[in-house]
């Protein structure tokens, strides 16, 4: 067996802290990614993508966590906002070995009130930069119903239906939330900043 190292898109030393990095190799097994996951044990970093012998570990920038925890705050604040069920589960570990496919979300929760299901309602994904395994193709095998994906300042919505996610303007677990205007949050300069703002226009929807 031939395993393949293949690191993604390195960059300029100045820009080294700005972007993530990436290495993705082939012809890895699934005990591999497994006994990967047992070393890494509960640190946050590398994050892990697997999908039929293909085997990625991604190290997240400054700026992608810092796009990750505003996008988690704004969800949380708009849920309880709206006397919404909601729990958080971080970058919860999914996977299925028959299906030969695993990855961790930037974040992920269960919405309702029936939080016993083995897969998140809704996973968020920075896609700061790009390469790196189909997250959307992982998540359809593993059926998360509802994909958010932020890429070039958008934050764009997928929802599940059949054997394919389609694209929409409005998110089906989150209706009432626009989503440009979460996009346009993230460049307030703290997490308490964005929050404020959201807390204000939702405030002023209801009035």
């Amino acid at each position: 067996m031939t395993i393949v190292a293949t690191p993604l898109r390195t960059p300029p030393a100045d820009q080294a802290d700005e972007q993530d990095q990436r290495v993705l190799t082939y012809g890895v097994p699934w005990s591999h990614y497994e006994v990967q996951l047992a070393l890494r044990g509960e640190k946050s970093v590398p994050r892990l993508a697997y999908s039929e012998g293909a085997l990625e570990l991604m190290s997240p920038s400054k700026d992608h966590e810092r796009i990750k925890g505003y996008l988690g705050r704004l969800i949380e604040a708009y849920a309880l906002a709206r006397g919404l069920q909601l729990t958080p589960y971080g970058s919860w570990t999914l996977k299925s070995a028959p299906k030969q496919v695993g990855l961790e979300p930037d974040e992920c929760y269960l919405v309702g009130p029936d939080q016993g299901r083995e897969v998140p309602d809704l996973a968020v994904e920075v896609a700061l930069t790009s390469g790196g395994l189909d997250k959307l193709d992982l998540y359809r095998r593993l059926g998360v119903p509802e994909v958010w994906i932020w890429r070039a300042s958008r934050l764009e919505a997928h929802v599940l239906e059949g054997q394919g996610y389609r694209r929409v303007e409005r998110s089906a677990l989150f209706p009432g939330l626009d989503l440009e205007l979460l996009a346009a949050l993230l460049d307030q300069p703290t997490a308490l900043d964005a929050v404020r703002a959201l807390q204000e226009r939702l405030g002023r929807d209801l009035a």
